[in-house]
């Protein structure tokens, strides 16, 4: 089948029907068709016409060998090239949705492709694992198939000395070793879209100490007693005019339970293994193809920041102050730096012990340390140049009710009249200070970490040997 359509994949998530809850409700039906659910699968949905577009197809997708065709996030790299080419495919996705979709299909395929290239590492555990492995990836190129996961363990306890988990009984964990496979219960957080794909894929979080959480395994998205709870839609069932960021973007984040969960040992990567759980992401490119596909996003997102601050600059004539020109070339400044950082990592890519291109680690640790810092700054700077136009945005009922002409008269700017001035400033509104404004801000400084964890991770693997021999060199010291 190979790459598939937009319907392909609204009909297949339909067909799943996985138990997902929203506001204290199990979701019943159609899911595309529900108010929290539709507008991010149909945003989805595009995602995958998008890439079937005939002047598209060629730059987004390759030839698996059989006359189909994968998209080219599940592509493993072989030169500098070929990780160019996934860049500008990642940015075709990203530039249909401003940046803004975190979880868009690429994102998750990059990681599939990272740990299958690496897949010779779940052999120390058992051959099958490995099989395993491969055979996920087969069908999902071949299948075209989504994806969600979880890394996390719920929030419990937090102290500063508590590091035994084994006592937090909420995290999931293997209840049970069967013929059949191993029964999971408890929950992990953060699968966002959760529901909304056919798969999730599980895998411990770093630095595990807990055998019996120290699981990689694959699930189909309704899979008996897994269970997806969602937290509050931030779509809130508004017009793209109201929410134009909410309403087509919204991913909705969610707790997944396990319910006495079988996953079958056909679906197991490994099990009970603390090494391995390590030495998924220390041993695999796991962390610098992934976040490659998360910088190049994050280019494009920021493009799409500058590209709303100039409006607003433009519509109400802010644009001769000196101060309005110093917050803009902040934006420009990182914009450039993430671009620089991205072409840093692809031009001293080597070639891993897997036989994969792989882009240099340093310059995308720095990426993240460098945009989780700046990206709320963005929101600053959307807040500050927008002030009170960003809270005198009536809504779309307003502009159809009798009160219009005074909507016309009086809310009018320099450059735009009144409904296109209150379009632009919802969008900044919805950008930086709506529910979903917010949450794109958290979800930006704590994707892989929070700002303090990305530094300290930075500081400590970063190789610093030749400049301290070369000061101490110039310095005439000597051991």
């Amino acid at each position: 089948m190979g790459l598939i359509s937009g319907q392909q994949y609204i009909d297949r998530i339909n067909n799943l029907h996985p138990e997902i809850w929203i506001d204290g409700e199990q979701v019943k039906g159609k899911l595309s068709e529900h108010p929290a659910l539709k507008g991010i699968m149909k945003t989805k949905a595009s995602l995958y016409d998008l890439q079937l577009e005939e002047e598209k197809i060629d730059k987004m997708s390759f030839h698996l060998g059989n006359g189909e065709r994968a998209g080219i996030a599940f592509y493993p790299p072989k030169t500098k090239e070929d990780l160019e080419k996934r860049r500008l495919a990642f940015q075709e996705w990203a530039k249909a949705t401003g940046g803004l979709l975190g979880r868009s299909p690429d994102y998750l395929n990059t990681i599939l492709m990272t740990f299958t290239q690496s897949a010779e590492l779940f052999k120390t555990q058992d051959p099958k694992f490995c099989e395993n492995m491969r055979n996920l990836y087969e069908k999902a190129t071949r299948e075209d198939l989504s994806f969600t996961h979880t890394f996390v363990h719920p929030q419990v306890n937090r102290g500063k000395y508590h590091y035994n988990l084994a006592d937090d009984q909420v995290a999931a964990r293997i209840k049970e070793k069967t013929k059949d496979g191993l029964i999971i219960k408890g929950a992990r957080l953060l699968a966002t879209q959760g529901g909304l794909t056919d798969e999730l894929i599980v895998f411990p979080q770093g630095g595990i100490r807990e055998s019996s959480m120290a699981n990689g395994f694959s699930l189909p998205a309704n899979t008996p007693g897994l269970r997806f709870i969602a937290r509050e839609s931030f779509d809130y069932g508004k017009s793209r005019f109201d929410h134009p960021l909410g309403s087509r973007f919204d991913e909705l984040d969610s707790v997944i339970v396990f319910d006495d969960v079988l996953v079958p040992w056909e679906n197991v990567f490994f099990y009970e293994s603390t090494e391995l759980s390590g030495q998924v992401y220390s041993q695999t490119s796991f962390f610098p193809q992934t976040v490659h596909q998360v910088v190049s996003r994050c280019i494009v997102k920021t493009e799409f920041i500058l590209g709303t601050i100039q409006l607003m600059i433009h519509t109400i004539n802010i644009g001769g102050y000196d101060l309005v020109q110093d917050k803009v070339a902040d934006v420009i400044i990182a914009l450039e730096a993430m671009k620089a950082f991205i072409l840093s990592s692809e031009m001293q890519a080597k070639v891993d012990r897997w036989g994969t291109m792989t882009p240099a680690s340093e310059p995308l640790h720095a990426a993240l340390c460098y945009y989780a810092k700046i990206y709320p700054t963005f929101s600053e700077i959307i807040q500050s140049l927008g002030a009170s136009g960003l809270i005198t945005i009536p809504n779309e009922k307003d502009f159809n009710s009798p009160i219009r002409g005074d909507l016309d008269d009086y809310l009018q700017a320099a450059n735009a009249d009144a409904e296109d001035r209150v379009k632009i400033f919802r969008l900044a509104w919805d950008l930086s200070m709506s529910a979903f404004g917010t949450r794109q801000s958290l979800y930006e400084q704590f994707f892989f970490g929070g700002p303090l964890s990305l530094s300290k991770r930075l500081y400590s693997g970063y190789f610093r040997d030749p400049q301290i021999e070369w000061v101490k060199d110039f310095l005439s010291i000597k051991d």
